[in-house]
């Protein structure tokens, strides 16, 4: 269902590469149909979870949570990526990231599904053999097995590659022993299938396995208790001789550290479309709440207080929608590229997603902290009733904060982003250097103080972009030329850089998406979106300016810091706008 008028690029060229509109897909484009898939999870939230929050999270009936996945797998939702001649549905990528999208508001149910549809079950798909998909992707389809993913320990989380869980082949070469601890393992109270990964000998890399429960040999301590997403069931693990067949073994000997990495990048990009389900929710409730509760004799959504945070959340939302949808379909339109350059289809759609590293990492990030901050603020808007248990912020606020760890922690993410940046630039994929020059030639020049005069839609938005990009440009370009390879060290400068990205493929992505809007409706049309868009590029500018003059203070001094701080303030310099009378127009609009 992708967009042929869209062109795929290569992630991460985003920073040098001016984009037009027509080259990105806008979650506007959905079709009928995938609305209709969308209506279906949608009336299953309403039908079966909602109403039953609070016993899903007291976690006393072991049999409630599969039971509702058997319910999820008998209208198909447990095979969205499933391919058709496994007993999926083979969707697009786009459309099974709507799916995790409105599953995302689910709560602890939502846990529970992706962790079966996601890290559950596409290591099978995207690396099992063609046996092992033929013997279990039709289970996982249509929930008869529950898949669970062990890769965490004790002393590996973050660094997973360093686990001690280890696999003895037998004597006779007929199964694997394998020996070990994992903990926070999502769906391991009623999982029926392990994704396991053990290091075999001496190898450096970790090989992972297709365990069954049936197998023997596990055990596992009782349910963790958590902060949020009570009803996720949650153990740790012990693997004691559990006999693994040979041929059980996920792809080759040593790959199962790279399993692992391409399929956390596609937890993280559908972690953000879950995120930004599970902000739309508590957006919708605090508008509601808001136009509802009378204090002094009126609404509390006509306080100006209530406007700035209703207006935040709405904008925020748009701009983590905007770009994790636009990543979706260029994660798509690259798989349909390598596909036509004669490539095989399931190693297409690894590197596909391997290309789109960045913005994955970009997007988890993004989505999870906009869904923290409109969580926090719901609870606000609701005052004291956001703090009581009978209230829904209660458990949104809990339940949103995992999301900042799960898939990696933001911090390792952030620092994933710049560090792939620079060595696909280290590699020519992308080229940083003559840009980055660029940049450094112009704080030479005089300034054209009359270039660039806005004369359309959302111009001088456009115009800034170009100025953030610049000023990304000159404060990495700095550090590496003062740092080189030492700069991954600086972890607090690779940090700032970071944010600095972020802020800039949000803002061109909700631009983008702004611009097409209006190029198809009109911009009468188009007036909250436009809002939201200024206000996000105003306050990505600020943030912009602010992570940039940080990091240039960390490794320059004297002249060559006056120089570059200059620089840096051309390039992050705005025009002064009221931003809380756009705010109150905004929220005026979603009324």
């Amino acid at each position: 269902m992708a967009n042929q008028d869209q062109i795929p690029d290569t992630g991460g060229d985003f920073i040098i590469i001016k984009r037009q509109p027509g080259d990105i897909f806008i979650p506007e484009q959905f079709s009928d149909e995938q609305k209709m898939v969308a209506d279906t999870c949608s009336e299953f939230l309403d039908k079966e979870i909602f109403p039953r929050l609070d016993e899903i999270d007291k976690h006393e009936d072991a049999q409630l949570m599969p039971g509702l996945l058997d319910k999820a797998g008998e209208l198909g939702l447990l095979g969205t990526s499933v391919p058709t001649e496994y007993g999926g549905f083979g969707m697009d990528f786009n459309s099974s990231m709507l799916v995790a999208e409105v599953i995302g508001a689910g709560h602890s149910f939502a846990v529970a599904l992706s962790a079966h549809t996601g890290i559950g079950t596409l290591p099978i798909v995207y690396y099992g053999s063609l046996e092992q998909k033929q013997k279990y992707l039709p289970k996982l389809a249509s929930g008869e097995w529950k898949a669970s993913y062990c890769l965490t320990e004790p002393d590996s989380g973050s660094d997973a590659n360093s686990g001690k869980t280890k696999a003895v082949l037998s004597p006779d070469g007929k199964h694997y022993l394998i020996t070990g601890q994992k903990m926070w393992i999502t769906n391991a109270g009623f999982a029926d299938l392990f994704i396991v990964f053990a290091k075999i000998g001496d190898d450096r890399n970790l090989t992972a396995f297709i365990v069954e429960k049936s197998f023997g040999g596990i055990t596992m301590n009782e349910e963790e208790h958590k902060m949020g997403i009570k009803g996720s069931s949650t153990r740790q693990l012990f693997f004691n001789d559990c006999m693994v067949p040979a041929e059980n073994m996920l792809s080759s000997r040593e790959n199962g550290f790279k399993i692992a990495v391409n399929i956390l990048n596609i937890g993280r990009i559908k972690l953000a479309a879950a995120a930004i389900g599970a902000s739309k929710r508590v957006a919708r409730l605090s508008q509601q709440y808001a136009q509802e509760r009378k204090q002094f004799g009126v609404a509390i959504g006509s306080f100006g207080a209530i406007k700035y945070k209703l207006a935040e959340q709405f904008y925020r939302i748009y701009a983590t929608e905007s770009a994790t949808y636009r990543a979706g379909q260029d994660i798509e339109n690259k798989e349909k590229e390598l596909l036509a350059s004669g490539m095989d289809s399931t190693l297409a759609k690894l590197k596909a997603v391997e290309s789109y590293a960045i913005e994955c990492a970009i997007l988890k990030v993004h989505a999870s902290e906009v869904l923290d901050y409109v969580a926090d603020e719901g609870v606000q808007i609701y005052g004291g009733m956001g703090y009581s248990a009978d209230a829904p912020m209660d458990r949104s606020y809990r339940d949103s904060r995992i999301n900042r760890i799960f898939e990696g922690t933001n911090e390792i993410n952030r620092l994933l982003t710049v560090g792939t940046l620079l060595k696909k630039a280290m590699k020519g994929e992308i080229d940083l250097i003559g840009p980055a020059m660029k940049v450094q030639q112009e704080l030479m020049a005089i300034p054209d103080f009359g270039a660039g005069i806005p004369n359309g839609l959302l111009e001088e938005e456009s115009l800034k972009l170009g100025r953030l990009k610049k000023a990304f440009l000159l404060v990495a370009g700095a550090a590496v030329q003062k740092l080189t390879t030492r700069i991954e060290e600086e972890q607090e400068i690779m940090m700032y850089l970071a944010d600095m990205l972020i802020e800039i493929y949000a803002s061109e992505s909700a631009l983008l998406r702004t611009l097409r809007l209006a190029n198809s409706k009109g911009a009468d049309s188009c007036q909250k979106e436009i809002l939201a868009t200024q206000l996000y590029l105003h306050e990505a500018c600020e943030k912009i300016g602010y992570c940039g003059r940080h990091a240039l203070q960390s490794f320059a001094s004297g002249d060559e810091l006056k120089m570059m701080l200059m620089g840096l303030k051309r390039f992050t310099k705005q025009e002064s706008i009221n931003t809380t009378a756009m705010r109150r127009q905004l929220v005026s609009l979603l009324s």
